[in-house]
């Protein structure tokens, strides 16, 4: 054979700038077509059918193609979800001109922009430096491990084996010394699927405090406060703690987004609800809540580069509907922010491989921060800090980010 044919996947602009130049394409060929050789597909939901018709009519004009409902047409239908895929260049034409357009397009012209944007450069560029001379550096390098914590009797895989603080103290430091880059310390136990007992502000204090105030001092690296009360995050920040880990999003206290704001640190926002029922697609309702989530922290002041996002796997979601939602993690990072992905010895796991007990999910667990790691996610939060932070590293070897 003359000949050999293989098909190639591109998924940021850098790749498809190194194909073009391996062959050797002339400096000017490869600034005319790297952009050519990526198609992103965008999906807008729920967007009324006159902006819809007007999108349509923009995009075709440029060459590229968007679907509609077949009611968007003689607008029998006051809104549509619609699909957008063009080259890169016709993007940049159709949205110039969609600035310009009524009806919402503007903003919406701004939105499609961002999720462009981390289409093309899918790795979020971050540093994080802190008055005790702590630093944090998120990059396409490496994958960050953020390593679990639980001060509290009742945590779903290893509640009460670190609640005394001399424990706690210990378990943190053989965490940083197996690879972890971050300490996630919680004192109320969230329990993914339920059962936990909500306590006050002043027992989780009671809890927290005397475990964070000698870390702070102890460790290397940055530690995270898993709450989702104000009063808490203000303290522990007080106390030194450097990152706020919400699991509700901003959304279960509305005086979070601006404690986040006024310390000036990152916060992880995670998608939450009471229960597993989703009326649309469970994507879409995610990205929706997590939008909210990044308004609320607008709204209060939170620099954009401070918010890291992430799914809330095993909350409010069914086995499927977690497996689902690993299968698209990708979907993600059109929002343009870290992916935080949390899936250890989650029962989901359990349920895949026959009934495993917690202790034994530690294969399936490497399976899905591998699997994340490969679809953006940028820092994983594990209880087997050595094992994950191996498999982290041979992923981004792989991904050639080592």
């Amino acid at each position: 054979m003359a000949y050999n044919l293989r098909s190639l996947s591109l998924v940021s602009l850098a790749e498809a700038k190194r194909q073009l130049e391996q062959i050797g394409c002339d400096p000017v060929g490869v600034a005319l077509m790297t952009e050519k050789m990526l198609l992103p597909v965008l999906k807008l939901e729920g967007l009324s059918t006159k902006a819809a018709n007007l999108l349509k009519q923009t995009f075709l004009a440029k060459g590229g193609d968007v679907a509609v409902s077949r009611g968007t047409a003689d607008l029998s239908e006051e809104c549509t979800d619609v699909l957008v895929f063009a080259t890169v260049k016709q993007y940049r034409l159709a949205l110039a001109q969609l600035r310009q357009q009524p009806w919402g397009l503007p903003r919406v012209a701004a939105a499609m922009e961002q999720a462009l944007k981390a289409h093309l450069q899918p790795t979020c560029q971050r540093e994080y430096a802190w008055q005790d001379g702590k630093r944090l550096v998120l990059t396409e390098n490496r994958t960050l491990v953020m390593g679990i914590l639980n001060v509290t009797p009742d945590s779903f895989s290893d509640g009460g084996r670190y609640f005394s603080a001399e424990a706690a103290i210990e378990q943190a430091q053989r965490l940083v010394e197996e690879g972890a880059d971050i300490i996630d310390l919680g004192a109320e136990s969230t329990r993914p699927y339920g059962g936990n007992q909500e306590i006050s502000a002043e027992i989780e204090l009671s809890r927290m405090l005397p475990v964070l105030e000698p870390l702070v001092k102890q460790l290397s690296v940055p530690i995270s406060i898993d709450t989702y009360k104000a009063e808490v995050a203000e303290a522990a920040l007080q106390a030194g703690a450097h990152i706020i880990n919400d699991v509700w999003g901003l959304q279960r206290d509305a005086g979070m987004a601006a404690v986040a704001a006024r310390h000036n640190v990152p916060v992880v926002v995670m998608h939450n609800q009471q229960e597993a029922a989703y009326t649309g697609d469970i994507m879409g309702s995610i990205c929706g809540f997590l939008r909210r989530s990044l308004d609320l922290a607008a709204a209060a002041g939170v620099r954009e580069e401070n918010v890291w996002i992430d799914p809330g796997i095993g909350f409010a979601k069914t086995c499927a509907q977690n497996l689902e939602v690993m299968s698209r993690l990708g979907e993600l990072q059109a929002m343009g922010c870290p992916v935080l992905l949390g899936t250890s010895r989650k029962r989901f796991i359990g349920e895949v491989l026959g009934g495993l007990a917690t202790d034994e999910r530690v294969e399936g667990t490497a399976a899905t921060v591998a699997w994340g790691i490969a679809q953006g996610a940028q820092i994983v939060r594990v209880h087997d800090v050595k094992a994950m932070a191996r498999i982290a590293k041979m992923i981004n070897a792989m991904q050639k980010k080592g």
